[in-house]
């Protein structure tokens, strides 16, 4: 079982960054590939970014590609997504997930965290 939590998100201006932060309970953290998906309202959750358990490879979806950097730390249990060049279109709230597999579709994810807005202002 893992219980994740992120944190981070809030209202930034085109442009501008923010860093997500999820905190996940468990001693098997490092087992686990780590993702990052959004939704906006409307809209299907979809892949942003995920990183294998050991933080060596990673894989992000092309419109974020370039601008978002996913990361991770074992010793702190933390997964971080650090965002740059925000655009408005990147407003949805953000989920970290994790799961056993590399994968990218979010029902191949099994725990998920509650959550987190990012708002992007014109």
């Amino acid at each position: 079982q893992v219980h994740l939590v992120e944190s981070g998100g809030g209202l930034v201006q085109a442009g501008g960054s923010l860093r997500l932060s999820c905190a996940a309970s468990g001693r098997t953290f490092s087992s686990y590939v780590m993702g990052w998906f959004r939704q906006a309202p409307g809209k299907e959750r979809e892949f942003v970014a995920a990183i294998t358990g050991s933080g060596r490879s990673t894989y992000y979806a092309g419109s974020v590609k370039g601008r978002f950097t996913i990361s991770r730390d074992n010793a702190k249990n933390t997964v971080y997504l650090q965002m740059n060049s925000l655009k408005p279109e990147d407003t949805a709230v953000y989920y970290c997930a994790a799961n056993l597999g590399w994968a990218f579709a979010p029902k191949a994810y099994d725990y998920w965290g509650q959550g987190t807005q990012v708002t992007v202002s014109s």
